[in-house]
């Protein structure tokens, strides 16, 4: 992958961190897109947006485009806020949905016609486990889940193009997130570290190097895939 260049949304924390920092030690030039951007070393170039705002989006897309020649996409920005039924505020389902999909939708289309033109590109999508349903997690698991189908449905229509299309659907992983969620020694971090069959919580390092191989020469015929990340916890037959 040495002199590719791929673009990660949410760039700066947790998973999308992890991902920047292995590629720019392949030798890829990354180019990043978060919210925070204050007091970061940042290897590669680094675009400060709130990728709630689909106007600003827009914007900054549009500089990258001019700017750099990009030849894949992660798109990892994500946002669960849970609530149970009967208690999901509209807003809340909106916000969820825009920023999971809505978001890697626009990143994601805004540079395919210079993928296709080349012939060639990469693009992986960030998903969950919630995939498979989750407590209090219906906007989310609705969210993720609509970028599977995404996900499928890009594959389909690039694939003539060499270009691939994949998602990874990582299980709980140590994250600023998912401790905002899951904070230690609560009932919620044991009960979820009981689902999995590993016994152990993820790493950002471990959904990396998923997404490095999937970004790869090596995953050329791979596509329309989705990879669990997750110790086993998105298996049947657990007690």
């Amino acid at each position: 992958m040495k002199d590719q260049c791929v673009l990660i949304t949410g760039a700066t924390k947790g998973i999308g961190w992890a991902l920047t920092q292995r590629l720019a030690d392949q030798g890829c030039h990354v180019v990043g897109i978060a919210r925070n951007t204050e007091d970061v070393d940042f290897p590669g170039y680094l675009h400060a947006c709130d990728l709630s705002d689909a106007g600003r989006t827009e914007e900054v897309l549009r500089e990258i485009r001019e700017k750099y020649p990009v030849d894949a996409i992660v798109n990892n920005v994500g946002i669960v806020a849970p609530q149970p039924l009967g208690s999901i505020d509209l807003a809340t389902l909106y916000r969820v949905l825009d920023l999971n999909v809505r978001a890697a939708v626009q990143v994601t289309q805004i540079f395919i016609e210079s993928m296709k033109a080349r012939r060639t590109g990469r693009i992986v999508n960030i998903v969950s486990r919630a995939i498979h349903g989750g407590q209090d997690r219906t906007a989310y698991s609705a969210a993720k889940s609509a970028l599977v189908g995404c996900t499928n449905t890009w594959a389909l229509e690039l694939a003539e193009y060499g270009i691939t299309v994949n998602a990874i659907a990582p299980g709980p992983i140590e994250t600023e997130l998912f401790r905002q969620n899951h904070p230690a020694g609560s009932d919620a971090e044991k009960a979820s570290l009981g689902s999995i069959p590993m016994r152990r919580f993820g790493t950002p390092a471990d959904v990396a190097a998923a997404a490095a191989f999937l970004l790869s020469d090596e995953a050329g015929y791979i596509t329309g895939q989705v990879l669990g990340v997750d110790g086993g916890g998105s298996l049947g037959g657990r007690r």
